[in-house]
């Protein structure tokens, strides 16, 4: 019965002590693991970076795409590019013509 007492007391003597610990403990796991953590936060940043680059790609492809599109406007029509495309398209060839063809 004394030694329960003497636990008893233990506990309310220190009972801010062990509070602020177990204050330490949580936040402190969701400081690092939690779902606004400085590890999600890497992730997320790795991920943006990633997609700024291929946005950039997809930026660049564009541009070449709508260039050669207003080549092809009947505007202004670029005949060498039309040619390139009948002849992928529509597999014509002129007279005499040879198709070399590569490995990929």
């Amino acid at each position: 019965m004394k030694q329960l007492l003497e636990h008893k007391y233990l506990v309310r003597k220190n009972i801010l002590t062990i509070v602020g610990i177990g204050l330490c403990f949580y936040f402190s796991y969701h400081l690092l693991l939690g779902q606004r953590s400085y590890v999600r936060y890497l992730s997320l940043q790795q991920g943006i970076s990633t997609l700024e680059s291929e946005s950039t790609l997809l930026r660049e492809e564009r541009q070449a795409l709508e260039s050669r599109v207003s080549m092809m406007r009947p505007a202004s029509i670029n005949k060498d590019l039309l040619e390139e495309r009948a002849r992928m398209v529509l597999g014509f060839r002129a007279q005499g013509e040879k198709d070399i063809l590569f490995k990929k």
